[in-house]
């Protein structure tokens, strides 16, 4: 099983230091990459900015994505992680406080792979986080690294 990163988009430091713990609590062991909005999430995946020397072919393994995001939104992000060669195939969860049903289909359409609201009580959002972990880092079968395609794409637009 390989252990690639997590990247967790995701601008409020509570349900950051949450899921972190979620993760820890139920024994995760992925390195878990924090990005607090849109741009850093965008600039980290497609190697921009501060993180244009990484190298963009190693994904995360898994993207757990909020959609309310300042400077880039977490759909339009979506957006760019499914038009990029390099980051099409890596399962994107939205994992939001949004129960809205454009919000949902909306976030399906663009190619997300699951849409989990963030439950408010710490025992369901724990619980949540163990099994989104389980099936999508355990249990899921990742297409194989040369299907992701190269890094060619509109990462900025």
């Amino acid at each position: 099983m390989s252990k690639g990163c997590i990247l967790l988009v995701e601008d409020d430091d509570d349900h950051v230091a949450l899921t972190l713990r979620a993760l820890r609590t139920n024994r995760i062991a992925n390195d878990v990459v924090v990005a607090r909005d849109g741009e850093e999430a965008r600039d980290y995946l497609f190697g921009l900015g501060k993180h244009a020397d990484r190298d963009i072919a190693s994904c995360p393994e898994l993207i757990l994505l909020d959609l309310k995001l300042p400077k880039i939104s977490g759909l339009d992000l979506l957006r760019r992680i499914r038009a990029h060669d390099s980051t099409r195939m890596v399962p994107v969860v939205i994992l939001t406080s949004s129960d809205y049903d454009t919000d949902i289909a909306t976030s399906y359409g663009l190619g997300a792979n699951s849409y989990v609201r963030k439950p408010v009580d710490y025992e369901e959002f724990m619980e949540s986080l163990r099994q989104l972990s389980m099936y999508w880092l355990v249990v899921n079968q990742q297409p194989p690294a040369g299907a992701r395609g190269g890094a060619s794409g509109p990462a900025n637009g």
